[in-house]
Protein backbone atom coordinates (compact mmCIF):
# COMPACT_ATOMS: atom_id res chain seq x y z
CA UNK A 1 0.00 0.00 0.00
CA UNK A 2 3.03 2.34 1.03
CA UNK A 3 2.84 5.56 2.64
CA UNK A 4 4.36 9.10 1.89
CA UNK A 5 7.08 10.51 4.52
CA UNK A 6 8.40 13.95 3.87
CA UNK A 7 7.41 13.94 0.66
CA UNK A 8 8.92 10.82 -0.06
CA UNK A 9 7.15 7.83 -1.38
CA UNK A 10 7.87 4.23 0.72
CA UNK A 11 7.21 0.93 -0.94
CA UNK A 12 5.10 -1.37 1.87
CA UNK A 13 3.06 -4.79 1.37
CA UNK A 14 -0.04 -4.35 1.85
CA UNK A 15 -0.52 -4.06 6.00
CA UNK A 16 -3.11 -2.02 7.85
CA UNK A 17 -2.30 -0.16 10.48
CA UNK A 18 -3.25 -1.81 14.12
CA UNK A 19 -2.69 -2.04 17.74
CA UNK A 20 -3.14 -4.79 19.50
CA UNK A 21 -4.25 -7.18 16.48
CA UNK A 22 -7.56 -4.11 16.08
CA UNK A 23 -7.33 -2.49 12.55
CA UNK A 24 -6.77 1.65 13.79
CA UNK A 25 -8.13 4.41 10.72
CA UNK A 26 -5.56 6.91 10.44
CA UNK A 27 -6.97 10.97 11.31
CA UNK A 28 -7.40 12.33 7.59
CA UNK A 29 -4.67 15.79 7.28
CA UNK A 30 -6.40 17.89 5.20
CA UNK A 31 -8.95 19.41 6.61
CA UNK A 32 -9.75 22.89 5.40
CA UNK A 33 -13.18 24.02 4.79
CA UNK A 34 -14.87 25.58 1.41
CA UNK A 35 -16.77 28.82 2.44
CA UNK A 36 -19.52 30.58 0.69
CA UNK A 37 -18.27 33.92 2.17
CA UNK A 38 -14.52 33.31 1.32
CA UNK A 39 -13.71 33.94 4.92
CA UNK A 40 -11.30 30.87 4.90
CA UNK A 41 -9.48 31.45 2.03
CA UNK A 42 -11.48 28.76 0.25
CA UNK A 43 -14.51 30.75 -1.47
CA UNK A 44 -17.07 28.52 -3.14
CA UNK A 45 -16.84 28.94 -6.50
CA UNK A 46 -18.11 27.46 -9.73
CA UNK A 47 -15.28 25.53 -11.24
CA UNK A 48 -12.39 26.39 -9.02
CA UNK A 49 -12.53 22.44 -7.45
CA UNK A 50 -11.59 19.34 -8.02
CA UNK A 51 -11.97 15.91 -6.34
CA UNK A 52 -10.17 12.95 -6.97
CA UNK A 53 -12.20 9.66 -6.13
CA UNK A 54 -12.13 6.00 -6.37
CA UNK A 55 -15.20 4.52 -7.96
CA UNK A 56 -14.64 1.58 -4.94
CA UNK A 57 -14.03 3.38 -1.92
CA UNK A 58 -16.95 4.47 0.14
CA UNK A 59 -15.62 7.38 2.08
CA UNK A 60 -15.10 8.53 -1.61
CA UNK A 61 -18.37 7.49 -2.74
CA UNK A 62 -20.48 9.73 -0.27
CA UNK A 63 -18.72 12.68 -1.82
CA UNK A 64 -19.88 11.48 -5.69
CA UNK A 65 -23.41 11.02 -4.78
CA UNK A 66 -23.54 14.38 -2.62
CA UNK A 67 -22.27 16.26 -6.11
CA UNK A 68 -24.90 14.41 -8.34
CA UNK A 69 -27.51 15.13 -5.95
CA UNK A 70 -26.75 19.12 -5.57
CA UNK A 71 -26.29 19.54 -8.87
CA UNK A 72 -22.52 19.99 -9.03
CA UNK A 73 -21.29 18.05 -11.80
CA UNK A 74 -20.57 21.36 -13.80
CA UNK A 75 -19.26 23.19 -10.87
CA UNK A 76 -17.02 20.68 -9.46
CA UNK A 77 -14.97 18.40 -12.13
CA UNK A 78 -13.36 15.37 -10.93
CA UNK A 79 -10.58 12.60 -11.50
CA UNK A 80 -11.08 8.57 -10.73
CA UNK A 81 -8.62 6.44 -9.93
CA UNK A 82 -7.99 2.66 -10.79
CA UNK A 83 -9.57 0.53 -8.92
CA UNK A 84 -6.30 -1.87 -8.09
CA UNK A 85 -4.24 0.00 -5.56
CA UNK A 86 -0.67 -1.68 -5.04
CA UNK A 87 2.40 -1.22 -3.88
CA UNK A 88 2.90 2.05 -6.05
CA UNK A 89 -0.69 3.44 -4.32
CA UNK A 90 -3.74 4.88 -6.04
CA UNK A 91 -2.68 5.41 -9.87
CA UNK A 92 -4.45 7.07 -12.93
CA UNK A 93 -5.34 5.02 -15.80
CA UNK A 94 -7.45 4.44 -19.07
CA UNK A 95 -9.59 1.69 -17.84
CA UNK A 96 -13.29 1.38 -17.71
CA UNK A 97 -14.64 4.08 -15.74
CA UNK A 98 -11.10 5.97 -14.81
CA UNK A 99 -11.02 9.49 -15.67
CA UNK A 100 -7.18 10.50 -15.78
CA UNK A 101 -5.97 13.73 -13.52
CA UNK A 102 -6.57 16.68 -16.14
CA UNK A 103 -5.56 19.34 -13.13
CA UNK A 104 -2.26 18.29 -12.34
CA UNK A 105 -1.10 15.94 -14.72
CA UNK A 106 -0.27 13.32 -11.94
CA UNK A 107 0.04 9.48 -13.16
CA UNK A 108 0.11 8.50 -9.40
CA UNK A 109 -2.46 10.49 -6.49
CA UNK A 110 0.79 10.76 -4.15
CA UNK A 111 2.12 13.21 -6.53
CA UNK A 112 -1.16 15.11 -6.06
CA UNK A 113 -0.41 15.27 -2.28
CA UNK A 114 3.39 16.25 -2.33
CA UNK A 115 2.08 18.82 -4.41
CA UNK A 116 -0.35 19.81 -1.50
CA UNK A 117 2.69 19.68 1.04
CA UNK A 118 6.34 18.76 -0.29
CA UNK A 119 7.00 17.41 3.55
CA UNK A 120 3.60 15.39 3.44
CA UNK A 121 4.08 12.26 5.64
CA UNK A 122 0.90 9.92 5.97
CA UNK A 123 -0.81 7.72 3.68
CA UNK A 124 -2.21 8.97 0.19
CA UNK A 125 -6.24 8.17 0.34
CA UNK A 126 -9.37 9.24 -1.37
CA UNK A 127 -10.99 11.44 -1.52
CA UNK A 128 -8.94 14.57 -1.93
CA UNK A 129 -10.59 18.30 -2.64
CA UNK A 130 -8.61 20.64 -4.69
CA UNK A 131 -8.06 24.08 -5.23
CA UNK A 132 -7.47 24.56 -8.95
CA UNK A 133 -6.76 28.35 -8.43
CA UNK A 134 -4.83 28.03 -5.03
CA UNK A 135 -2.71 25.02 -6.27
CA UNK A 136 -3.65 23.22 -2.95
CA UNK A 137 -5.00 20.52 -1.08
CA UNK A 138 -8.49 21.34 0.63
CA UNK A 139 -9.43 18.47 2.21
CA UNK A 140 -9.20 14.44 2.57
CA UNK A 141 -12.55 13.95 5.02
CA UNK A 142 -14.95 13.10 3.57
CA UNK A 143 -17.37 13.51 6.38
CA UNK A 144 -16.55 17.41 6.02
CA UNK A 145 -16.35 17.54 1.93
CA UNK A 146 -19.70 15.86 2.14
CA UNK A 147 -21.25 19.04 4.38
CA UNK A 148 -19.43 21.69 2.55
CA UNK A 149 -21.08 20.34 -0.68
CA UNK A 150 -24.58 19.99 1.17
CA UNK A 151 -24.76 23.82 1.83
CA UNK A 152 -21.55 25.95 0.92
CA UNK A 153 -22.26 25.75 -2.67
CA UNK A 154 -26.19 26.51 -2.65
CA UNK A 155 -25.74 29.68 -4.25
CA UNK A 156 -24.48 27.32 -7.60
CA UNK A 157 -26.36 24.02 -6.54
CA UNK A 158 -30.02 22.45 -5.72
CA UNK A 159 -30.75 24.38 -2.84
CA UNK A 160 -33.48 22.55 -1.93
CA UNK A 161 -31.98 19.69 -1.02
CA UNK A 162 -30.85 19.90 2.68
CA UNK A 163 -29.49 16.61 4.07
CA UNK A 164 -28.52 18.42 6.94
CA UNK A 165 -31.07 20.23 8.22
CA UNK A 166 -30.55 22.50 11.38
CA UNK A 167 -33.04 21.23 13.43
CA UNK A 168 -32.02 17.53 13.01
CA UNK A 169 -28.32 17.94 13.52
CA UNK A 170 -28.18 16.34 17.04
CA UNK A 171 -29.73 13.81 16.66
CA UNK A 172 -27.91 12.99 12.64
CA UNK A 173 -24.29 13.39 14.80
CA UNK A 174 -25.50 10.81 17.28
CA UNK A 175 -26.56 8.27 14.84
CA UNK A 176 -23.52 9.15 12.38
CA UNK A 177 -20.62 8.36 15.26
CA UNK A 178 -22.07 4.42 16.09
CA UNK A 179 -23.12 4.12 12.31
CA UNK A 180 -19.28 4.93 11.59
CA UNK A 181 -17.69 3.52 14.32
CA UNK A 182 -19.61 0.29 14.29
CA UNK A 183 -20.69 0.07 10.71
CA UNK A 184 -19.01 2.19 8.44
CA UNK A 185 -15.28 1.51 9.87
CA UNK A 186 -16.82 -2.13 11.48
CA UNK A 187 -16.52 -4.18 8.54
CA UNK A 188 -12.67 -2.87 8.02
CA UNK A 189 -12.29 -2.95 12.02
CA UNK A 190 -13.21 -7.17 11.32
CA UNK A 191 -11.96 -7.66 7.63
CA UNK A 192 -8.48 -6.15 9.04
CA UNK A 193 -8.13 -7.77 12.38
CA UNK A 194 -5.42 -9.33 13.22
CA UNK A 195 -6.35 -11.36 15.76
CA UNK A 196 -9.27 -13.88 16.30
CA UNK A 197 -10.45 -11.90 19.50
CA UNK A 198 -9.91 -8.67 17.41
CA UNK A 199 -12.20 -9.86 14.61
CA UNK A 200 -14.81 -11.37 16.71
CA UNK A 201 -15.76 -7.60 18.43
CA UNK A 202 -15.60 -6.12 15.76
CA UNK A 203 -18.04 -8.77 14.03
CA UNK A 204 -19.80 -8.57 16.94
CA UNK A 205 -19.91 -4.64 17.20
CA UNK A 206 -20.79 -4.63 13.71
CA UNK A 207 -23.86 -7.18 13.55
CA UNK A 208 -25.87 -5.70 16.74
CA UNK A 209 -25.31 -2.65 15.11
CA UNK A 210 -26.99 -3.73 11.89
CA UNK A 211 -29.81 -5.27 14.19
CA UNK A 212 -29.92 -1.92 15.66
CA UNK A 213 -30.58 -0.20 12.55
CA UNK A 214 -33.11 -3.13 11.30
CA UNK A 215 -35.33 -1.97 14.26
CA UNK A 216 -35.17 1.53 13.73
CA UNK A 217 -35.66 1.16 10.32
CA UNK A 218 -38.91 -1.09 11.25
CA UNK A 219 -40.11 2.10 12.69
CA UNK A 220 -39.18 4.82 10.77
CA UNK A 221 -38.16 5.34 6.44
CA UNK A 222 -34.88 6.72 7.14
CA UNK A 223 -32.43 6.82 9.90
CA UNK A 224 -33.41 10.10 11.69
CA UNK A 225 -37.11 9.57 11.48
CA UNK A 226 -38.67 9.81 7.81
CA UNK A 227 -36.55 12.52 6.00
CA UNK A 228 -33.70 11.72 3.68
CA UNK A 229 -30.36 12.85 5.58
CA UNK A 230 -27.04 13.02 5.22
CA UNK A 231 -26.60 9.51 7.94
CA UNK A 232 -28.61 7.55 4.96
CA UNK A 233 -26.08 8.20 2.73
CA UNK A 234 -23.11 7.64 4.81
CA UNK A 235 -24.25 4.25 5.77
CA UNK A 236 -25.67 3.30 2.07
CA UNK A 237 -21.67 3.18 0.63
CA UNK A 238 -21.66 0.41 3.48
CA UNK A 239 -24.40 -1.10 2.51
CA UNK A 240 -24.09 -0.93 -1.11
CA UNK A 241 -20.75 -3.45 -0.69
CA UNK A 242 -21.62 -5.72 1.97
CA UNK A 243 -23.18 -8.56 0.60
CA UNK A 244 -20.79 -8.09 -3.30
CA UNK A 245 -17.65 -7.68 -0.62
CA UNK A 246 -17.91 -7.46 2.77
CA UNK A 247 -19.91 -10.75 3.35
CA UNK A 248 -16.67 -12.82 1.82
CA UNK A 249 -13.58 -10.86 1.84
CA UNK A 250 -13.87 -9.19 5.09
CA UNK A 251 -15.35 -12.42 6.98
CA UNK A 252 -18.83 -10.24 7.57
CA UNK A 253 -20.59 -13.67 6.98
CA UNK A 254 -23.32 -13.96 10.01
CA UNK A 255 -25.59 -12.50 7.40
CA UNK A 256 -26.25 -10.75 4.34
CA UNK A 257 -28.41 -7.57 4.06
CA UNK A 258 -30.49 -9.10 1.63
CA UNK A 259 -31.41 -11.28 4.53
CA UNK A 260 -33.06 -8.25 6.32
CA UNK A 261 -36.25 -7.41 5.41
CA UNK A 262 -36.08 -3.49 6.28
CA UNK A 263 -32.95 -2.85 5.68
CA UNK A 264 -32.49 -4.69 1.89
CA UNK A 265 -36.18 -2.60 1.39
CA UNK A 266 -34.12 -0.03 2.69
CA UNK A 267 -30.52 -0.12 0.58
CA UNK A 268 -33.24 -0.44 -2.66
CA UNK A 269 -34.98 2.46 -2.21
CA UNK A 270 -32.10 4.71 -1.73
CA UNK A 271 -30.00 3.08 -4.77
CA UNK A 272 -33.16 4.05 -6.52
CA UNK A 273 -33.25 7.48 -5.79
CA UNK A 274 -32.73 9.48 -9.40
CA UNK A 275 -28.61 9.88 -10.32
CA UNK A 276 -27.50 7.34 -7.18
CA UNK A 277 -27.12 4.24 -9.38
CA UNK A 278 -24.37 5.91 -11.76
CA UNK A 279 -22.69 6.46 -8.84
CA UNK A 280 -22.48 3.03 -8.57
CA UNK A 281 -19.53 1.01 -10.03
CA UNK A 282 -19.71 -2.34 -8.77
CA UNK A 283 -16.74 -3.46 -11.46
CA UNK A 284 -14.78 -0.81 -9.71
CA UNK A 285 -15.21 -2.14 -6.20
CA UNK A 286 -15.17 -5.63 -6.12
CA UNK A 287 -11.89 -5.79 -8.15
CA UNK A 288 -10.54 -2.95 -5.66
CA UNK A 289 -11.12 -5.11 -3.03
CA UNK A 290 -10.15 -8.61 -4.23
CA UNK A 291 -7.25 -7.53 -6.05
CA UNK A 292 -5.79 -5.33 -3.85
CA UNK A 293 -5.15 -7.04 -0.55
CA UNK A 294 -3.09 -9.68 -1.31
CA UNK A 295 -2.92 -10.30 2.19
CA UNK A 296 -6.74 -11.23 2.02
CA UNK A 297 -6.80 -12.54 -1.17
CA UNK A 298 -3.40 -13.82 -2.47
CA UNK A 299 -4.83 -15.28 -5.66
CA UNK A 300 -6.49 -12.07 -6.47
CA UNK A 301 -9.63 -14.05 -8.15
CA UNK A 302 -12.45 -11.66 -7.97
CA UNK A 303 -15.73 -13.43 -7.66
CA UNK A 304 -18.72 -13.42 -10.26
CA UNK A 305 -21.26 -13.58 -7.56
CA UNK A 306 -23.46 -12.70 -5.85
CA UNK A 307 -26.45 -11.93 -7.86
CA UNK A 308 -28.16 -8.68 -7.10
CA UNK A 309 -31.30 -6.94 -6.96
CA UNK A 310 -30.57 -3.52 -5.96
CA UNK A 311 -33.35 -2.32 -8.56
CA UNK A 312 -36.03 -4.90 -6.98
CA UNK A 313 -39.13 -3.55 -5.63
CA UNK A 314 -39.07 -2.65 -2.08
CA UNK A 315 -41.96 -1.63 0.57
CA UNK A 316 -40.79 1.34 2.16
CA UNK A 317 -43.62 3.39 0.87
CA UNK A 318 -45.85 2.01 3.76
CA UNK A 319 -43.77 5.08 5.82
CA UNK A 320 -44.41 9.07 4.95
CA UNK A 321 -41.72 10.55 3.40
CA UNK A 322 -41.22 14.49 4.95
CA UNK A 323 -38.55 16.89 3.39
CA UNK A 324 -37.34 17.47 -0.25
CA UNK A 325 -36.59 14.52 -2.00
CA UNK A 326 -33.85 14.03 -4.99
CA UNK A 327 -35.69 14.55 -8.49
CA UNK A 328 -39.27 15.11 -6.92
Amino acid sequence: MGKLIDGVWQKEAFSPETEGGRFVRPDSPFRDWVRRDGSTGFPAESGRYHLYLSLACPWAHRTLIFRKLKGLEEAITISIVDPIMGEEGWHFSEGPGCIPDTVNGCAYLREVYVKGDPRYTGRVTVPLLWDKQAGTAVSNESADIIRMLNSEFDHIADDRLDFYPEALRGEIDAVNAWVYNDINNGVYRTGFAQTQEAYEEAFDALFGALDAVEDRLAEHRYLVGNRLTEADWRLFTTLVRFDPVYVGHFKCNRQRIADFPNLVGYLRELYQVPGVAETVDLDHIKRHYYGSHPTLNPTGIVPKGPRLRYDGPHDRDRFPREGPFPGA
